[in-house]
């Protein structure tokens, strides 16, 4: 069974540095729960500081209510996968797996079971003799996720563990890694700075940004309603317009010193003026760029001082060529005002 993870006022200190200034968070029994943030943030810190790797100078944290600042590790009952491997390359898939059952001192049967289940579960059938250099990256990944959950712990802690993979793979193994761990239903905190895998994996993303969380909630209400421009910058790719000039463009008011952000998916592109302008905010502009991005294309058109992404399907028919005349057409609604952020400190 999982467990809820409370964290209350968490400190974390390198000598005069401070990394993490006062955090609290709850982790819900059974929770995908993801820290999300760029590199330095703090968020591995967090992690390291749940599996009790990293000492705590301030706070507290408990499993369900059990307080555990000065758990030995290894009396926890995690499972860990980091971005490093770190298989034991002397051994093979089934050996690799078996070795925290070993520790545990389980029977030989039950071993045995056990691995045979958790390379089942990871889809490695075939490769139980195999040592690790013989192994793709992502065989190598899934030998290390079988690994940190046959034991059955009760939580689950993932530090940037596909980030060294190629893109395909790191695809599937981001839906492999989410069916797990809804089957052994476990707590799940994952850490990453990619904002897609983040989207697909979670139930909760909390938005780190210099030891604080900047913001907090499902992956759906993170990427629509940004609080701050580094939310919006993080979360997306959202057009960001300085207050006065948005004002001065469509005279919709925004509050003093706030910037306003709109995704590119919501504004409309047309080579005719629209017929229907009902909350909306019509604007004519000029294409200047336009980038493929998969399933998308980007146009870059400049409204007067104004320079907005615009992001349509890509379709062989209806594009625009650069120097195009075209309209916009955005939802009032769509149109959000957001407060700038806080310089982070120096020391981070």
């Amino acid at each position: 069974m999982s467990v809820e993870i409370h964290i209350q006022n968490a400190v974390k200190r390198y000598g005069e540095k401070t990394i993490i200034p006062d955090l609290s968070v709850d982790i819900h029994n059974g929770e995908f729960f993801t820290l999300l943030g760029p590199s330095g943030c703090g968020k591995t810190t967090l992690l390291r500081m749940i599996a009790g790797f990293n000492t705590i100078e301030g706070g507290s944290f408990y499993f369900n209510d059990r307080k555990i600042n000065d758990m030995d590790p290894g009396k926890r009952n995690i499972g860990m996968v980091f971005q490093q491997y770190s298989l034991f390359p002397n051994m093979n898939v089934e050996q690799n797996i078996a070795f925290g059952l070993k520790m545990q001192k389980r029977s030989a049967d039950e071993i045995e079971k056990k691995v045979r289940d958790a390379i089942a579960l990871v889809d490695l059938k075939g490769k139980e003799k195999s040592y690790p250099a013989n192994l793709s990256g992502g065989q190598q990944q899934r030998v290390a996720l079988a690994r940190s959950i046959v034991t059955e712990p009760k939580v689950l802690l993932l530090d940037e563990p596909l980030s060294a993979i190629d893109a395909k793979l790191r695809k599937e193994l981001q839906t492999r890694i989410r069916e797990i761990h809804l089957e052994l239903g476990l707590t799940t905190v994952f850490v990453t700075h990619d904002q897609d895998e983040a989207m697909v994996m979670s139930d909760v993303i909390e938005l780190f940004h210099a030891g604080r969380i900047e913001q907090a909630g499902s992956p759906v209400s993170v990427y629509t309603k940004p609080v701050s421009t580094f939310a919006a910058s993080f979360i997306g790719s959202y057009n960001q317009i300085d207050g006065t000039t948005f004002y001065q463009a469509t005279r919709l008011p925004i509050e003093a010193g706030n910037t306003v952000a709109i995704r590119p998916e919501t504004i409309s592109i047309s080579t005719e003026e629209p017929a229907d302008k009902t909350g909306s905010i019509i604007l004519r502009g000029t294409i200047t760029a336009s980038v493929p991005r998969g399933n998308v294309l980007r146009y870059t058109v400049q409204c007067d001082t104004m320079k907005l992404y615009v992001d349509t399907l890509f379709r062989s028919f209806n594009i625009y060529d650069i120097g195009s005349q075209v309209w916009l057409s955005i939802p009032e609604h769509d149109c959000l005002s957001i407060r700038g952020v806080e310089k982070e400190p120096a020391h981070v």
